[in-house]
């Protein structure tokens, strides 16, 4: 029986597990076996992260994050979460391997998943052109067209590294002004080799083994253009991972965990949740590491009730 379980690798994650840990409570955290480390191990350079003026590498962030919670006693589980059972005082987890976890508590820290165009032919040229991954598949179109969809801060990141190998970069939007912050969106602007294409939608991709181009849709007249491309990255945002949870725990009106106002409570006793899953508005590193600490810090003080 352990004290506490911590599902997800994020930043949430691993920031609850070192608090929890600092706190003796010996946590385990299960991550991923496929994706461990959450969005930040596909993030280029971090610069916004308190205490590196030079900024730091996502993967290098976590990899510090992960030792840090391990140094304290974390326990780091490589594996997927494939059922959960929350009601009651014993929380059970099951993992891929056929194993089932029991503890008192659980943080939820499952944060988000990339959002996806819906197009018939987007699975079938992921890995062949398509991308959600600037910083995994960018050297892969040394000297080659490409396209950006979307219109935040991780579209116009994804486009400025891109430009390290693309010799173009198109950055196609549904609407004419971008949602992104002002030092992303100049950053952008100021790139020669980025122009933008206002007010249109993906309509296909087209391509039989490898993506060629892209039929696109204004969202003015519904007129359509062909755009020839060689690989297409798409940046149209997350969706938070609460499939475990359906039935179990209150979802809000944009889909993350419910909690009690400013804390990591959720309706059942003892299960908590942090991060990008219940956090639909600012979705930063930073703000998913203060909501671990305050997902630990709730989870000790259970804990502690339920010795006294």
């Amino acid at each position: 029986m352990h004290q506490i379980i911590i599902i997800g690798s994020g930043p949430a994650g691993f920031t609850a597990a070192i608090y929890a840990a600092r706190a003796g409570l010996e946590p385990v955290l299960i991550a991923s076996s496929v994706e461990p480390g959450g969005e930040l191990m596909n993030t280029t350079e971090v610069e916004n992260f308190p205490g590196f003026p030079e900024g730091i590498q996502g993967p290098e962030l976590m990899e510090k994050m992960q030792a840090q919670a391990e140094r304290f006693g974390t326990k780091v589980v490589y594996d997927d979460v494939t059922a959960v059972e929350l009601a009651g005082d014993v929380k059970r987890i099951s993992t891929g391997d056929g194993s089932v976890h029991e503890a008192k508590s659980v943080i939820f820290a499952t944060g988000s998943a990339y959002r996806k165009l819906g197009l018939a032919d987007e699975e079938r040229l992921s890995g062949h052109g398509v991308s959600w991954c600037a910083t995994c598949d960018g050297f892969f179109f040394r000297e080659k067209t490409i396209a950006v969809i979307g219109g935040g801060d991780s579209a116009m990141e994804e486009a400025t590294f891109l430009t390290r190998f693309a010799s173009k970069v198109y950055v196609v939007h549904r609407r004419e002004e971008l949602k992104a912050s002002k030092i992303m969106q100049q950053r952008a602007f100021d790139n020669e080799k980025i122009e933008f294409i206002w007010n249109s939608e993906v309509a296909a991709i087209q391509g039989e083994t490898e993506v060629t181009g892209l039929t696109l849709r204004s969202t003015v007249d519904g007129t359509e253009q062909e755009l020839p491309i060689e690989g297409l990255f798409i940046a149209i945002g997350n969706d938070p991972r609460v499939h475990l949870v359906h039935g179990q725990l209150e979802l809000t009106e944009d889909g993350t965990i419910a909690v009690e106002g400013r804390s990591s409570k959720t309706g059942i006793p003892g299960v908590f949740a942090a991060g990008d899953v219940i956090d639909p508005s600012y979705r930063q590193a930073i703000t998913a590491a203060a909501s671990g600490t305050v997902a630990a810090l709730d989870a000790e003080h259970y804990l502690a009730a339920l010795e006294s």
